[in-house]
């Protein structure tokens, strides 16, 4: 299009334009009138007739304004079914009178037009409107105020739904926020752009310690609710729960001994939690994940007895003691038991790297077991202790299966046989061996006696027969 044309067009407009002014003019300067629709005004109007390829809207013209084209597909088709002969709508005059003489309106853009008025009052009034969250891009949410589709960054999120945001993409951070309801304010208004920026933060006077309280007062000791991980440190895990972090202890994420939490969970990690602990006063929840489960330490230490050798792989050092994995083909799990430093060595030591280092296999004997606390108390130096005598022998025994062997053959059984006899001659030569040595000792204390008795009784001797001695 060359400029002449735009020129021309241009002219035409305004033709249109001033016609209905001149006959305005006209008519006034007889005493009648006739609202004549200008470009760009709102109206109300009553809906004429609905067909297949327009509306006809009465808007107090001289003729029935009409809505078709593209300006007739942008309606809605769920708004477009309910529309009726005789409704009132309101409409926007796109332009007053075209070529063919037509009055050609919008409703789609009287609707938008109505929904920027008012978000110019919202704007002015500092007042909040409810809404939903209808999508989201990397920046914020997408939040709709009516036809226009408004937006909320980030930094404007209300704190208590910020809290639970994690992840990296933003379907991670946002994704479960669609269809959620937000109150929201508007801050900012730019119709030339077409930009509608929103705030839940304003809209609410929600803090980090109400938001606390809060949820502080929904939550019930026992109850199992889902939360995020938001952190994790080495005494434990925080798991945000509708706004309000909690603590997972590190005793309280597994059954199984877990060194640190990231062995078992990361940040963003969506879990289930029990509530273990509610502390009004200093605002703090206790939570657990290995709760959760059935407690294993009755069945795994059900195989175990007081005063049982085991095998057990050292895997922390302390300044009281060093722990120990125990090592059990039978028993599913990690028990952990603990051998203080007093049953290390029979000798005073200072610490138990004197004596051990992570990573030793060395054998253990288990001297307590208490079920209230699920503690196993461990020893190193009570593992050749005579006490437990009789318990290596019996579990000797039970481990060789001797009453099995004894009811088959007698060739089955002799090497148990040969076992025990061996084991009753060698009790037996001990006992002669200490019999005869106590018997010796015992003659060598009497002649002993005997002697140092008859000295002290003998006359002290003349020099004569000091000197017959030597002639015998």
């Amino acid at each position: 299009m060359d400029q002449n044309d735009i020129l021309k067009n241009q002219g035409d407009e305004e033709n249109q334009e001033q016609q209905p002014n001149k006959m305005e003019a006209l008519l006034e300067a007889e005493g009648l009138t006739i609202d004549f629709p200008k470009r760009g005004e709102i109206r109300k109007g009553t809906i004429a007739s609905i067909n297949d390829g327009q509306i006809l809207v009465s808007v107090g013209a001289k003729s029935e304004g009409i809505i078709a084209g593209k300006e007739l597909d942008s309606i809605p088709k769920d708004v477009l079914e309910s529309l009726e002969d005789g409704e009132e709508i309101t409409v926007y005059v796109i332009t007053p009178e075209d070529s063919n003489g037509n009055l050609i309106l919008s409703y789609t853009r009287a609707l938008e037009e109505e929904n920027w008025q008012t978000a110019e009052e919202l704007l002015e009034s500092e007042k909040s409107f409810d809404s939903k969250v209808v999508g989201y891009n990397k920046g914020g949410l997408l939040v709709p105020l009516g036809t226009i589709r408004g937006f909320v960054p980030a930094s404007q999120i209300g704190l208590g739904r910020r809290l639970t945001i994690s992840g990296n993409s933003p379907e991670e951070r946002y994704g479960e926020m669609v269809g959620e309801e937000i109150e929201v304010c508007v801050i900012e208004v730019d119709r030339d752009r077409r930009r509608l920026i929103l705030s839940e933060r304003a809209a609410s006077s929600e803090t980090r310690e109400s938001i606390k309280e809060r949820v502080i007062d929904d939550l019930k000791e026992g109850e199992v609710r889902t939360g995020r991980v938001t952190s994790l440190a080495d005494f434990g895990a925080f798991v945000n729960i509708n706004g309000a972090d909690g603590l997972v202890h590190l005793s309280e994420l597994s059954w199984d001994h877990v060194n640190h939490p990231s062995e078992v969970l990361e940040v963003g990690q969506e879990v289930q939690v029990k509530v273990i602990s509610i502390d009004t006063d200093r605002k703090r929840i206790g939570l657990s994940i290995r709760r959760l489960k059935d407690d294993p330490w009755e069945d795994q230490v059900s195989k175990l007895t007081e005063g049982q050798l085991v095998e057990g792989k050292i895997t922390r050092l302390t300044n009281f003691g060093a722990f120990a994995r125990l090592i059990l083909d039978d028993i599913e799990g990690d028990l952990e038991g603990l051998i203080h430093i007093s049953e290390i060595s029979e000798r005073r030591i200072e610490h138990p790297k004197e004596v051990l280092n992570e990573g030793d296999v060395v054998t253990l004997r288990i001297i307590k077991i208490e079920d209230d606390t699920h503690r196993i108390g461990l020893s190193m130096r009570r593992v050749d202790s005579p006490a437990y005598t009789d318990l290596d022998w019996k579990t000797l025994t039970e481990e060789l299966d001797v009453d099995e062997i004894s009811e088959g053959s007698s060739e089955d059984v002799t090497p148990v046989e040969d076992a025990l006899e061996a084991e009753e001659t060698v009790e037996e030569t001990v006992e002669a061996e200490v019999a005869a040595e106590s018997e010796e000792a015992e003659e060598e204390i009497a002649e002993a006696v005997e002697e140092t008795v008859e000295a002290a009784e003998e006359p002290e001797e003349t020099p004569e027969a000091s000197e017959e001695v030597p002639e015998e």
